[in-house]
């Protein structure tokens, strides 16, 4: 059974009001499922408190089928709705389900863009900084090495752990929300230093250094290790935050990873010992031309007809220099009349990219750039969509498996050109 400190058991009991002291009550329930035997104090929690669609609040319609409604019911599992007050942790809000300003284009109705609108309100109301991104990291959320912190969205967990040294596990709609509001997430897992070690190890025997290469390396240590901790050694060149942001994402999709070693790149991997804290044990995988093949084979395995009439960039969403990069390549070029380009972001990094000039380049060239969600949270694609392509290994996992359409995969210039042509003539070279 998990041990409270004074504090902790004041909250429990009441001494902040009947919302802290459900979120302890949820806490302590979950902290005695993992084993736990202590919490951990957090001040950076990112998470999607209450925020729900229309038909999660008429399930609560009894309730009063409204945000306190769903807080209080559904995040904090409590029998009885409580008033929710302004949250205790800095929180953040990672993605939601359409964009602000272009919920049409993504297919909304009225009606679920008020119910959006509702719920965002109530988060900023609520304390809650309005993030709206699956990489809070580029919007102004940056852990320092060491912080414990209690965040959802795996590719935001692996890059947290693994390239800033932050310290959380993949957490949950109801923890996070709890830990809001109770600064506190069970002692468990990834804030634990033996967690940490490495448990398996991978030899990169060919070339890794462009963002589409770093994407099929994580696709391939996830489907190695699966949920373990992986350190990888040898010829990986040119790390960049990019470039973590692809491999993280790729390798959480494919086997669950939620943190990895490079060695001389990541902050815990000075040395291979470092890595494992220790020898080097458990099974010895090797990444070689034959392994690189097979995974540019799967991930293109559900691409047949050649004839594309969607492009998704922005899975995790797109930095400045990945929107730069994508007007760069677009300029003075049209999206094909076939097909549609949409690139999605943070709005902090979009409010940039529209200061720079390069949302105006993109929408010239008839490219959307939208904020706040992405093809697969949000379940939209372009009417009529059948052939999709992406630079992105997560995204061409997940969205032709969840809308039953056919998917590319390839460099962000092989994108871009579909975009232009709605042919893919993407090619492993």
């Amino acid at each position: 059974m998990v041990r409270l400190t004074d504090d902790e058991s004041a909250m429990r009991d009441g001494r902040d009001g009947a919302a802290v002291a459900k979120a302890m009550d949820l806490l302590i329930r979950y902290a005695d499922a993992l084993g736990a035997e202590d919490f951990v104090y957090t001040n950076n929690v990112a998470g999607v408190p209450g925020s729900s669609p229309q038909w999660v609040k008429d399930y609560y319609a009894e309730d009063g089928g409204d945000y306190r409604a769903v807080f209080s019911r559904f995040d904090l599992d409590s029998d009885e709705v409580v008033d929710v007050p302004r949250m205790n942790a800095f929180s953040c809000h990672l993605q939601g389900g359409m964009d602000p300003e272009l919920w049409r284009e993504q297919g909304m109705s009225e009606e679920a863009f008020v119910n959006f609108a509702t719920d965002e309100r109530e988060v900023a109301d609520h304390g809650i900084q309005v993030l709206k991104t699956c990489t809070p990291y580029l919007a102004g959320n940056v852990p320092v090495m060491g912080e414990h912190c209690a965040w959802m969205e795996s590719s935001a967990v692996v890059f947290c752990n693994s390239v800033i040294g932050g310290r959380t596990n993949c957490e949950g709609r109801e923890s996070t929300s709890a830990a809001m509001l109770a600064n506190r997430v069970p002692d468990w897992g990834f804030h634990k230093d033996d967690y940490r070690r490495a448990q398996h190890s991978i030899d990169v025997q060919v070339p890794v250094d462009t963002i589409r290469e770093w994407g099929m390396l994580g696709y391939y240590t996830g489907s190695a290790v699966e949920d373990s901790i992986p350190m990888l050694d040898g010829s990986i060149t040119a790390p960049t935050l990019i470039k973590h942001k692809h491999f993280g994402a790729a390798a959480a999709s494919s086997g669950g990873v939620e943190m990895y070693h490079m060695v001389g790149v990541t902050p815990e991997a000075a040395t291979r010992d470092h890595a494992f804290g220790g020898p080097e044990q458990g099974e010895r995988f090797t990444y070689g031309q034959e392994e690189r093949a097979a995974v540019y084979e799967r991930l293109n395995s559900i691409g047949h007809s050649h004839d594309v009439d969607y492009v998704m960039l922005g899975c995790p969403h797109y930095s400045i220099d990945q929107i730069a990069d994508a007007a760069r390549m677009l300029e003075g070029r049209r999206v094909h009349e076939n097909c549609a380009l949409w690139i999605f972001t943070s709005r902090a990094v979009k409010a940039t990219a529209v200061a720079s000039g390069h949302e105006a380049i993109l929408r010239k060239a008839g490219a959307i750039l939208m904020t706040d969600t992405c093809s697969a949270i949000s379940q939209a694609v372009p009417n009529g969509t059948k052939v999709a392509a992406f630079d992105s290994a997560k995204q061409v996992h997940y969205l032709p498996a969840m809308m039953g359409i056919e998917g590319w995969f390839g460099t962000t210039q092989d994108c871009i050109d579909a975009a232009c042509t709605s042919r893919w003539q993407g090619r492993l070279n």
